[in-house]
This record gives structure tokens, sequence and C-alpha cells, in this order.
């Protein structure tokens, strides 16, 4: 009872303080971190355990299939260079320098300090995603760094899985090798099988609550099923994520979608919570078991891996920004990445709840326990606090161009759905399609103008025929590669809100089977 109630008291602490996020701009993130801190240092905070294995189920596989959801393979292909740059070498490079570090100046097993920096090694984006959305920033820069921030979850934790292995197991650490090659694509297969079934499932379940539930059941039970068969259950939920994405919004009814993102969208928010409230009880419990000598060194140590990640980060996304412009040049192309955006992609490298679920996922008995867990809340902790709070006064002081593309495309995609919503009353001449012709053209001048078309609730039946043809049509012009998957999910939603106002009530109510 008293972690039901102290987790009541944290929830009300952080919706109020999501007010104070909003009106100053402030990284949600940074907010729950503080806030789980005030929390564990209460002397009533209840001292409470959870399952190594239950902290990555219940907390990554979510988070993952959140950040899959929305990132369509075309954009993996479209910016692999940057990301392989970010996802891939920058996690390997901080994982090597942590690790090298921990061995050096605390002696730590190597496997527990390749654990270590590769739990500290993969920024969150979720942590700078509402201060970036707020922005005019280059679009090709977002996009890269929500692809880092799920890219660089899977490559850091197969190299943590890997390094707890070997770490737990009498077997000789070369063993790890054969077992990933055959964990990797396994785990990609599993995934898209995955996907495939709910696909197919969902087709029973349409318009009912059900669907909701299932969807939590399958992507819980893909981590699950992919843990049991050694295979990668980051990548099974990856490749999960990006199947459904591609298959279920032609097939889901608006008010399940709708009320499908709503839900999980809150049980994110829930779990970033919960996290937040874990590794701060574990923090403070671990602080108690010190003496004040050992709290110093684990203090001192701890903020030097925050520091380490920091700079390790800043220095490569610079370097490979400086190489990549003079290759540019050499070829006699003008470079991509500016130093302005380099500065704030280097400074994006807040960590979240990924680091926080993989470090209480460490065994009891792991080497070196208590230190990685307070450096990783350290560093999670140091990163949302002074990186989350000088985002903002950073982006002023670049001072960035704005980006018009997403408003330019969206407008562009908008008038290809209005075309497509006369033509489908081509064949017809009497007065509800003469007033809705009408009415259209003159949401076709707003939109040519750039600005939002109003939009009419007269017609319901006609309307929902006129929105069937606009899907269709949206849904050929991201299948032809046309228009950008952020640009197809903006007028999903409006598309979906649309049909919600001109639907009757039986149309769009859900039941519980």
């Amino acid at each position: 009872m008293a972690f039901f109630e102290t987790l009541l008291m944290l929830l009300f602490v952080a919706i109020l303080l999501l007010q104070v996020t909003r009106r100053f701009g402030i990284p949600y993130p940074t907010m729950l971190a503080i806030a789980g801190v005030v929390v564990a240092l209460l002397p009533w905070a209840p001292h409470i355990v959870i399952q190594p294995e239950l902290a990555l189920a219940l907390f990554i596989a979510p988070a993952l299939l959140d950040s899959a959801f929305d990132l369509p393979p075309r954009e993996l292909r479209r910016n692999w260079r940057p990301l392989v740059a970010l996802a891939g070498i920058a996690v390997i490079l901080t994982t090597a320098a942590v690790a090298w570090t921990a061995v050096t100046l605390q002696g730590m097993p190597w496997a527990a300090a390749i654990a270590l920096g590769a739990i500290v090694a993969p920024p969150d984006a979720a942590a700078a995603a509402a201060m970036l959305a707020r922005a005019e920033l280059p679009r090709r820069m977002v996009s890269v760094l929500k692809g880092e921030s799920l890219l660089n979850d899977g490559v850091a934790l197969l190299i943590f899985a890997a390094a707890v292995n070997v770490a737990t197991s009498d077997e000789p650490a070369i063993q790890v090798i054969p077992e990933l090659a055959l964990a990797v694509p396994g785990g990609i297969l599993l995934g898209i099988a995955f996907g495939l079934t709910l696909a197919w499932m969902m087709r029973w379940m349409s318009g009912t609550l059900s669907a909701t539930l299932l969807g939590f059941v399958v992507t819980f039970g893909a981590w699950i099923v992919a843990e049991h068969l050694h295979l990668s259950a980051i990548l099974c939920v990856v490749a999960y994520g990006m199947t459904i994405a591609h298959l279920l919004p032609a097939r889901t009814p608006p008010r399940e979608r709708v009320h499908t993102y709503a839900v999980w969208e809150a049980v994110v928010f829930l779990l970033n919570v919960l996290a937040f409230f874990l590794m701060g009880l574990q923090a403070s419990e671990i602080v108690s078991r010190l003496n004040p000598s050992e709290i110093s060194e684990a203090f001192s140590f701890a903020a030097i891996v925050f520091g380490l990640v920091v700079l390790v980060r800043f220095a490569w996304v610079m370097s490979y920004t400086r190489v990549s412009a003079l290759v540019a040049k050499q070829r006699g192309k003008q470079a991509r990445t500016g130093s302005a955006q380099a500065v704030l992609v280097s400074w994006c490298g807040m960590r979240g709840l990924v680091t926080l679920a993989t470090a209480l996922s460490l065994p009891s008995s792991f080497p070196e326990r208590d230190l990685i867990v307070l450096s990783a809340f350290a560093v999670v902790l140091g990163t949302l606090v002074v990186q989350g709070l000088t985002l903002r006064p950073l982006i002023r002081f670049l001072s960035f161009p704005p980006d018009r593309s997403f408003a330019q495309e969206v407008a562009a995609a908008r008038l290809h759905l209005l075309d497509a919503a006369v033509q489908s009353m081509a064949d017809r001449d009497d007065d509800v399609a003469a007033r809705i012709r009408e009415a259209y053209e003159e949401e076709r001048k707003i939109a040519e103008a750039g600005d939002h078309p109003r939009e009419s609730s007269e017609f319901d039946a006609l309307r929902r025929l006129n929105i069937a043809a606009k899907r269709a049509k949206l849904a050929e012009l991201r299948s032809g590669g046309v228009i950008d998957d952020d640009v197809f999910h903006a007028l999903e939603q409006e598309l979906d809100w649309a049909e919600l106002a001109v639907s009757p009530p039986h149309h769009v109510e859900l039941v519980e089977s």
C-alpha cells in the first residue's frame, strides 16, 4: 500500500510539474528526474524491489515500440550515414571510453565496465523531443535525432546483453559471438512475424477495446518470446513496431486509432514516472549503505562518467561534421550539416528511460552493481538538468533559419486530398454535391495560400465518402514516397478527427469485446 500511495503522490507531483515544463519550455524528463530524487529522499519512501528481467520488458518494450512506430525504414535509408555515426560509432566510442575509465580508476572487471558503458551510452530523444518540436529546426536534423534514439538503444542493449552474459556466465566470451549472430536476424524475423500476426488478428477485433489490449499483450509477448528463444528482444520489438506502422494505419478505424494513441502515450508517460521513481529509490538505498569516504569516491566517479559521456558525444559529433564537410567540399557538394546543427545535436545527449531501465535490470549479484546504478542515475540526472535546462537558450543562441518544409509539404499533400475528394463525386451533379464542391473549392484556395482550411460538418454521409477517398490517396502518396511519414501521420490525424465529426455515435462507439 505504501508503494501505491507514493506512486499516486509522485504522479500528482508530475502532473503539476508538467504545467511548469509547458510554461517554461523545460523537457518533462528533467522535472521527473528532480521529482524522483526528492521523493526518494523522503523518510517514509518505501523499499521496492523489481525483478531485473521485468525491468527491461516493462520499461523498454513500450518505449521501443513508440519510437519504432514513428520511424519508417525510408528514413533509415535516407539518413544512414549520420545514423551510423550517432547510433553506432558514438555508442561504441562512449561505451569504450567509460569502460576504460571504470577499469582504470575503479579496477572494475571488464565485463562490468562494458555493461556500465552500454548503460550510459544511448541518449534518449524523448527528453529533447518536446523542445525540438516547438522550434522551427531543420527537419532532417530532427529526423536523425529520432532515428538515433531508436537505433542507439538497439546497439547499446546488444552490447549490454553480451557484457552481462559474459559477467554472469562461466562460458568463454568468444561463445557470445555465435549467439549474437543468430540473435540479430532471428529477432528481426520474429518481430516481423509478430507484426503480421497482430495485423491479421486486428481484423476480428476492429472497433473494440480488446484491440487496444491486444496491442499491449503482443508487444510484451514479443519481448518475452524473443528472450525465451535467446533472440534479440530489442530488434524483435523494433521490427514488430515498424511492421505494424506500415500495415495497421489503413486497417484501423479512426476512433480506435485516436483511443489507442492516447492510451499508449499515457502508458509510456506513466512508465517514465515509475522508472525515475524506482531509480531514485535505488540510488537512495545505495547511498545509505555507503560510509562517507565511499560516498565521496562514488560520486566523484559518477561525475567523471557524466563528464565523459558529454565530452565523447560532443567531440565525435563535431569531428564527424568536420570530416563530412571536407569530403563534401572535395566532391564539389555543399555540406548537409552545419556547425550550428552539430553543436545542437551534440548537446541533445540527454539520457533517460532506457538508461534507467537497463541499470535496474542488472542482477543483484552483478559485479559493482551499486556503483553502476549510482553512476547511471547520476548521468541521467546530470544530463537532464545540465543539458535539459540549457537546450532552449542554446536553440535561441544558435538562431536557426526557420525550416518551413513540413508546412509546405502538408499544404501540398492537402491539395492532393482535396482533389481526390472532388474526384470521388465526379458522377454526381445534385445540389448536395454542388454545395460540397463549392466548400472544397474554398478550402483549396485557403490551402493554396498555405493556411488550414475550415472544416464543414454538413452532409455527413457524403463527407465520409470523401474522407475515404482522401485516405486512399494519402496511402498512395505515402507508399509512393511522395510524402514523408511525419506528413502522413499529421494528415491521417486530421482525417481521423474529420471522420469522427461526421460519424453518428454508433459508428464510433467502442465496446469491451
